[in-house]
């Protein structure tokens, strides 16, 4: 089982990363990516998609045309964990257009 982190370790490594906040109700992290065109949307969702898989860790995410809005927790941790700050930060590495 993955362990959660605590949540002063949590509130530093979300600090570290540019655009992320915690989530108002949960234990999880959120960000909401826009991009020029869906074409540019699906390819960042298809990158990360292919890395979740590979880590078994997949985001809870939204889209709709430029814009995806992802949620990252660890649902069988209860929380945040380092699989999500990990995924976090290939998301900042693959596609943040900003």
């Amino acid at each position: 089982m993955t362990e959660r982190l605590e949540k002063e370790q949590a509130d530093a490594e979300i600090a570290a990363l540019e655009g992320w906040e915690r989530s108002e109700n949960r234990d999880a992290m959120e960000k909401s990516y826009r991009f020029k065109n869906f074409n540019e949307a699906f390819a960042f969702m298809t990158r990360v998609a292919l890395m979740a898989e590979k880590m078994d860790h997949h985001p809870e995410w939204f889209n709709v045309y430029n814009r995806v809005d992802v949620t990252l927790t660890t649902h069988d941790a209860g929380g945040l964990s380092k699989k999500d700050i990990k995924l976090a930060r290939f998301m900042e590495k693959t596609g943040d257009p900003s």
